[in-house]
């Protein structure tokens, strides 16, 4: 079984990592302020479980009950940082375990407020030549009406997403028919509850897809598809952590070469941020005349590891189990800013 666009094969064993022990202190820091609070706490505790588990002395930390002084005082020697959205996934922590010179998995400073801010992700994609839906940016003091004019171009004839431009899990996103003022107008006021800035995107209509990839720069690979089949193709917040109808396709039934195309432009698209680590890149799948086009949506940096999850879907696929895939992300841990 390929692991991804690299070429590499996906281990079906253990992978070589340091003895449990040899992490010293960890902390796994969950919770938090934002939005996905009560993801985090779900992606956190199987973390903190399968940590444990292996024989790593792990230790649960919440910042939205801790202050940075305790976490200061605890004296981890690396961090496990599975914060969703914002303060744990827009390099806010990221900065702080910086400054306390606190290794961490996942993404640095850098990355991890470029993906967390869609238009400016999206923008990189474009510069590096990666297909992306077209969008447009619109704050809360902007003309509306001057907005809904622009959305009538040819490139967005098929529909809206609107969604805040800094949130994730589908917080405050919504679809909205061409050429509907009303329910555009209702779409960005139920966004700016949620950010000053709000993305309106093209709506591609066709299969829905994600991409875990593991690692950095030259060494990242990318774990096998998933497809995301979700009722009346609305994969909102209920469908992706609570209800059973939801079917997950994994790997996905594509042609090989597609998938290895697919495969290749979401490592690219990682790379292109900058990220590392573990993250996932989410994906849709439109046909058009000459064949099937894939267009990149968004990267998450601290993507969810509850019993719902995909990377951890996508790990399976590929001959890692759930532990295995923890240590090889805390074995990744490190600081960006230097020794």
């Amino acid at each position: 079984m390929t692991m991804g666009a690299t070429g590499s094969t996906a281990a079906t064993t253990a992978h070589a990592h340091p003895a449990p022990r040899a992490f010293g202190r960890v902390g796994v820091l969950y919770g938090g302020r934002s939005s996905e609070r009560d993801v985090s706490i779900r992606s956190g505790t199987a973390v903190l479980r399968a940590l444990r588990e292996a024989g790593v002395d792990a230790h649960e930390f919440d910042p939205a009950m801790h202050t940075l002084a305790e976490l200061e005082a605890a004296r981890f020697d690396r961090v496990f940082c599975i914060l969703h959205g914002r303060y744990g996934e827009d390099g806010a922590i990221q900065g702080v375990l910086e400054t306390l010179r606190v290794p961490y998995t996942g993404s640095g400073i850098r990355a991890s407020s470029v993906a967390m801010d869609k238009p400016t992700t999206k923008e990189i994609w474009t510069a590096a030549g990666l297909p992306t839906p077209a969008w447009l940016q619109v704050a809360r003091d902007d003309d509306v009406g001057a907005a809904f004019a622009r959305c009538g171009a040819a490139e967005f004839a098929p529909g809206l997403v609107v969604k805040p431009a800094r949130e994730g899990s589908s917080f405050g996103a919504g679809k909205v028919a061409a050429g509907d003022r009303p329910a555009f107008e209702a779409a960005l006021r139920e966004a700016w509850k949620y950010d000053a800035q709000a993305l309106i995107e093209e709506r591609i209509v066709g299969r829905e897809l994600t991409c875990a990839v593991l690692g950095e720069g030259a060494d990242a690979q990318a774990l096998p598809l998933v497809e995301i089949c979700a009722p009346d193709a609305n994969y909102d917040y209920h469908n992706k952590y609570f209800g059973d109808r939801t079917e997950y396709r994994c790997p996905a039934p594509l042609d090989p070469a597609l998938t290895q195309r697919i495969q290749a432009l979401c490592v690219r698209a990682y790379r292109a941020i900058g990220a590392r680590g573990w993250g996932r890149i989410d994906v849709m799948l439109r046909e058009e005349a000459d064949g099937a086009k894939p267009y990149l949506l968004e990267l998450n940096t601290a993507p969810g590891m509850t019993d719902h999850s995909l990377v951890p879907m996508a790990a399976r696929a590929a001959g890692i189990d759930f532990p295995d895939l923890v240590l090889r992300i805390l074995a990744g841990a490190r600081l960006e800013l230097g020794a």
